[in-house]
């Protein structure tokens, strides 16, 4: 299935996994059936990119999920830079694996928000580093989510 565009995944139903793909860790979101809601799900600390996608696609299975939705992180003028080629050599790797449907969705600022609503929240430092990763995949998720319904 690839890379597939807004269009195509209004297309299709059920839950949608969120992935903030990070240098250390992945976090990971979870939609309702209705794709109304994102949820944190888990974060995955990388180790190498098969037991790191294994992980993902069990829980992609695991969830019934009907597509993988990946946080692009543009930079602010909207150009790429290597970050963006890290996370499409990811997909690229995950779609050798397995062809499932992706969907890149600009994450520009996801962390700095989630960061900022945790600060607010007075939420300890701690508790900020294990939580962001799963959170910021969950405002991915929750922006695609809005945008369907738009």
């Amino acid at each position: 299935m690839a890379l597939i565009d807004l269009e195509s995944l209004g297309e299709t139903s059920g839950a949608l996994l969120g992935l903030d793909p990070g240098t250390k860790t992945l976090g990971l979101a979870i939609s309702d059936r209705t794709r109304l809601i994102a949820t944190p799900l888990m974060t995955i600390r990388r180790k190498k990119f098969t037991p790191d996608a294994t992980q993902l696609l069990a829980q992609y299975h695991g969830n019934d999920c009907t597509a993988l939705i990946v946080g692009l992180p543009l930079n602010m003028d909207g150009s790429a830079g290597p970050r963006v080629q890290s996370v499409r050599d990811f997909c690229t790797n995950l779609l050798r694996l397995e062809d499932i449907p992706v969907f890149l969705w600009d994450e520009r600022l996801s962390t700095a928000a989630v960061t900022r609503d945790m600060i607010e929240a007075d939420v300890s430092r701690a508790k900020r580093a294990e939580k962001v990763d799963a959170m910021a995949a969950g405002y991915i998720l929750q922006g695609v989510l809005d945008r369907l319904r738009a």
